[in-house]
């Protein structure tokens, strides 16, 4: 499904070439553009429902009994709302998308837009770079389908933005082909808070017998990532984009009069100090770049300098530093524990010991003689350093297996950054 967005002109892409990020599953290449594009998006089979991640959105539904339902709905027709826009260009055409100004920073998975792309099929593109492929990820899609509100003239794409929501509403549309089935009335709004809500009125059809054949048909949030890769065919860098998270709501609830509410949960992007973000409860799995002065988890819109900057290896020095230091200290621990039985056997030694703890020796003097008696007996010191080498070699090939992962951050190693 390709879009046209009016006025636009595709960005050139970059020249910088990144490693390929390695992201644990597999990937969906729904389609490569020209300008050296391709997006890669999560398999059907891998789709992320809000109700069991819960890592960017918690959500409800509400149906046509609940008062919530009608609280959630926007009235454009009240003024006390604001001035309400209509778009003339995507009420009359089809297959369209327009660039519109926020007037507020919204909080889309934890970063900050002010601009988006009000598409006439039924949703918002929230990406960067805009292509044709809108339909593919990067989206708020109340119930993206294939509607053309060039059939009627009854058929309306307006928005309201008052500082504080900015809604979307899709009035009276008809799905392309299908006209005569009846007309579509729904909205998205999107607050200042980051929460998210899909509100219908007039759904003539339900959404599982809508046609997918010529437009995707969803309904949910999704986000992606862009990387520069190098190219094998040419020097030019290829661009990529990555769907890292995506949210399939319940289309069986999408009905006359319902409506869903999504609220946007605390994300590593938020911490502005490394003391935050590595000891926050609201988030987990995040590390802090201290090049980028930036707490993230390595999936998000930044992942391009993510890698430019060597952030994951940057953590992973810092564990593995921290386990060096762990290993130095039990292994010290160990040595103290199992040299302690031979020094029983030699009375003077001992006896030199305890005089010197309680006449406040210098720990000079109790090294010296531990030195001492170590060197006149050579099987302890086999039985006590072997053990020891052994167990802290055990210990880096533990670390090493743990941080060793290419590309690809754990949470266990996330916890491990240090300030």
């Amino acid at each position: 499904m390709r879009y046209h967005v009016n006025g636009q002109q595709h960005e050139k892409p970059s020249h910088r070439t990144p490693r390929e990020p390695w992201l644990g599953y597999a990937r969906v290449a729904r389609e490569v553009l020209g300008g050296g594009l391709t997006i890669d998006t999560l398999p059907d089979n891998m789709t992320h429902l809000v109700e069991d991640a819960g890592r960017y959105y918690s959500w409800r539904s509400f149906g046509p009994d609940d008062q919530r339902t009608n609280e959630l709905w926007v009235d454009l027709n009240d003024l006390e709302h604001g001035q309400v826009r209509m778009h003339g260009i995507l009420s009359n055409t089809h297959r369209q998308a327009a660039k519109v100004a926020l007037s507020f920073d919204f909080p889309f998975y934890g970063h900050y837009l002010r601009q988006i792309t009000i598409a006439t099929g039924g949703f918002i593109f929230m990406g960067e770079v805009t292509h044709r492929m809108l339909t593919a990820t990067q989206y708020i899609a109340p119930l993206m389908a294939n509607f053309d509100p060039s059939f009627s003239k009854e058929s309306i794409v307006q928005y309201l933005d008052n500082g504080e929501v900015f809604v979307v509403q899709w009035e009276r549309v008809r799905l392309h082909g299908r006209e005569a089935e009846g007309a579509y009335t729904f909205q998205a709004a999107l607050h200042l808070t980051g929460t998210i809500t899909f509100s219908y009125r007039d759904i003539p059809l339900p959404v599982e017998v809508i046609s997918s054949a010529e437009h995707q048909v969803k309904a949910g949030l999704s986000d992606a990532f862009m990387v520069n890769l190098q190219s094998p065919q040419s020097s030019d860098a290829q661009r990529r984009l990555y769907e890292y998270h995506r949210v399939d709501i319940d289309t069986t609830k999408i009905t006359n009069n319902s409506a869903f509410e999504f609220t946007a949960l605390p994300t590593c992007l938020q911490h502005d100090s490394c003391e935050l973000c590595l000891s926050s409860n609201l988030t987990s799995g995040c590390t802090w770049c201290n090049i980028l002065q930036r707490c993230s988890d390595g999936m998000d819109r930044h992942r391009q300098e993510w890698l430019d900057y060597a952030c994951s290896e940057e953590v992973e020095l810092d564990h593995v530093n921290e386990r060096s230091h762990t290993l130095h200290m039990v292994s010290l621990s160990w040595l103290d524990v199992k040299t302690g039985p031979p020094r029983q056997h030699d009375g003077s030694a001992h006896t030199g010991v305890i005089a010197g703890v309680v006449a406040a020796l210098v720990l000079l003097l109790a090294l010296t003689l531990l030195a001492l008696y170590i060197n006149s007996h050579p099987s302890a010191r086999r039985n006590s350093y072997w053990p020891s080498m052994k167990f802290r070699k055990q210990g880096f090939h533990s670390s090493y297996a743990e941080v060793e992962v290419e590309g690809h951050e754990k949470e266990g190693i996330m916890e491990a950054g240090q300030c």
